[in-house]
């Protein structure tokens, strides 16, 4: 445990954003697999809407850092042809 105050206040502060990144990831994990289990379906129209939703999940973890811009282009690629084969 940390005995200098900026070192107890850097634990908190590293704490708080350890749960807004696993917040901000699982979130977007979680869309996708929304997105996946409605195209095993075959739910066009429930598929078109929580394809939105992923993609804008992915978007905003590549903006805040959270997953590299090529694992974001590699997962909406794979969305979208899925998406496209469901047609």
């Amino acid at each position: 445990m940390p005995n200098i105050e900026s070192a107890k206040k850097r634990v908190r502060s590293n704490a708080k954003k350890a749960n807004v990144n696993t917040l901000i990831i699982s979130s977007m994990r979680t869309a996708i697999k929304n997105f996946e289990k409605n195209v095993k379906a075959s739910n066009k129209k429930e598929a078109d809407n929580s394809f939105n939703i992923a993609i804008q999940k992915i978007d905003k973890a590549m903006s805040s850092g959270k997953i590299h811009k090529n694992k974001a282009a590699r997962l909406k690629s794979r969305l979208t042809k899925m998406k496209n084969e469901m047609k």
